[in-house]
């Protein structure tokens, strides 16, 4: 995936003495005036008031905002940006240090750099160049090689599906066409196997390829209907393809199974007020606030 960053903010940015006012900042990041004020209320941010009560924020909320305006547009779910927000200001407590961090979406997992560190802020697990840099690359024919030789099971009989999806999944961290042709593998033993399915369409889409993850996604679907991650990313790729009103019914389809999936309610909120249909957005964000109010601090 695309890293993820954000320049909204230019260094010759004006920036008032009193603050930025709720509307600026949001015209600034291209965030929606609720989703500023969303961060407000999950007590990651804690803006100055101007004269009649209304929130002045620093340049430093902005640099906060400017992170997970970039998570978002990686298509990083609400719920999981304020976790991996909710870690960051754990393992960043002076608020400057935003201005020179760099986070990336890496093969599902999240990395932030602040130039002399990387690491994984869900997890707080360092992450070495070399594992990517240096070691992929000498093991990559290795690992094909190993890969495209049977072993004495093999010999014997076919590798099961599940055996497939299992190698696919020691795979994919740093070899993944390998992991997605064990993947193919295990779909071609096991039609039904969902969950190859699920981890074929995330590939596809991390390639670029929204369609061939549409495809995946919904034969997942067909295997398992009440599967509400196959269901969620099948919304996002179908925004990716632009198609907004299938991407909805998606959305709709999670919450049926999960009336309480955050994510999916926030996306349904954000589409429904594109497409013009006011109620049901506000239904849909009213229930998402309700559900993060509702959370453990």
């Amino acid at each position: 995936m695309a890293p993820v960053t954000d320049d909204a903010l230019g260094a010759g940015a004006p920036v008032p003495l009193e603050g930025y006012a709720t509307r600026e900042v949001a015209e600034l990041l291209g965030l929606s005036a609720c989703q500023v004020r969303s961060y407000v209320r999950g007590r990651f941010l804690d803006p100055a008031r101007g004269p009649r009560g209304a929130f002045r924020f620093s340049p430093q909320d902005l640099l906060f905002l400017r992170t997970a305006k970039g998570l978002l547009t990686a298509h990083v779910g609400p719920r999981r940006v304020r976790r991996v927000l909710a870690r960051l200001r754990e393992q960043l407590p002076d608020a400057r240090r935003f201005a020179g961090l760099r986070i990336t979406a890496e093969g599902g997992r999240i990395v932030a750099d602040d130039g002399e560190l990387r690491w994984q802020p869900e997890s707080g697990q360092t992450v070495f160049d070399f594992e990517r840099s240096e070691i992929a690359p000498k093991m990559a024919p290795v690992v094909r090689h190993a890969f495209a030789r049977p072993s004495r099971a093999e010999h014997a009989e076919e590798l099961a599906a599940e055996d497939w999806y299992q190698r696919g999944c020691e795979l994919e961290p740093d070899f993944a066409s390998e992991a997605r042709e064990a993947y193919e593998k295990a779909v071609e033993s096991d039609p039904s196997h969902a969950d190859a399915h699920v981890n074929l369409g995330r590939l596809f889409h991390e390639a670029g390829d929204p369609r061939g993850a549409e495809r995946h996604y919904r034969r997942a679907l067909e295997c398992r209907p009440g599967d509400t991650t196959a269901a969620f990313n099948l919304g996002v790729a179908l925004e990716d393809l632009g198609r907004l009103h299938e991407a909805v019914e998606a959305y709709e389809r999670v919450l049926k199974t999960d009336p309480s999936y955050e994510d999916a309610h926030y996306n349904a909120g954000r589409l429904y007020e594109r497409l013009g249909d006011g109620t049901a957005a506000l239904q849909h964000l009213k229930s998402y606030r309700k559900l993060i109010r509702a959370r453990p601090h």
